[in-house]
């Protein structure tokens, strides 16, 4: 999976001269909170997220009048809120080190460039949405977490065990455990018994951590509103 795969192609764009509430008006009708700032010739040059607006407005507490505070916001332009210094992507970027890319420098979005032209960007939505799909989020099934050694053969002998009780596996990835030879796997199956693939996971000397029926309106959550 590449970044082209996920990005938004052909992202909206605002120009160095845009108004401070123009910007703020497209990002609440289009939904968005992130706007690539080009200059006249259509050239990358800067973003501007929704955060850089809402920190140059006055504080509540401001002793300016509304009219002052609407006369002085009318006048910022983007050229003098937005990052100017750019972390760009190419399109044959792979999704992880996007990722890790913006984790590592603490950024919430990458615009992509092809032949030094804005294509697209992508963001930490857009990776979170693959999150879910990699980790087949929005599947039932019996999700199991593994604590094995690494070694080869590990993962044929996990997925031996779940064909041998006729399971399907819809998603599987591994992560670092404690130890540096330790690995953490998570699997979503179907279509195998729960205590008959645990039984045969544990006599292969597979630590099962846990396991967890996840149904088809998935893991259950509460919302709590004390406004």
């Amino acid at each position: 999976m590449q970044v082209k795969d996920r990005m938004t192609a052909n992202p909206i764009t605002v120009t160095e001269d845009c108004s401070f509430e123009d910007a703020l008006h497209m990002m609440k009708e289009k939904k968005i909170r992130r706007l690539p700032v080009v200059n006249k010739k259509g050239r990358l040059v800067g973003i501007v997220a929704d955060k850089d607006l809402f920190s140059a407005s006055p504080s509540p507490a401001t002793s300016l009048s509304v009219f002052e505070v609407h006369y002085l916001l009318s006048k910022m332009k983007m050229k003098s809120l937005m990052t100017k210094r750019l972390i760009t992507v190419g399109c044959d970027c792979p999704l992880e080190e996007a990722a890790r890319i913006m984790v590592d420098h603490k950024i919430g979005s990458l615009p992509v460039l092809k032949e030094n032209k804005l294509v697209g960007i992508i963001t930490e939505t857009d990776i979170f949405k693959t999150f879910v799909e990699i980790m087949g989020g929005r599947d039932k099934g019996l999700r199991l977490t593994l604590d094995v050694s690494e070694k080869k053969g590990v993962l044929a002998g996990i997925a031996n065990e779940i064909v041998k009780e006729n399971g399907n596996i819809l998603s599987l990835a591994t992560f670092s455990g404690k130890n540096a030879t330790d690995r953490i796997i998570t699997v979503k199956v179907t279509g195998a018994p729960k205590e008959a693939l645990l039984k045969g996971l544990e006599s292969q000397g597979v630590k099962v951590l846990n396991a967890i029926e996840i149904s088809e309106h998935g893991y259950e959550f509460r919302i709590i509103d004390e406004r």
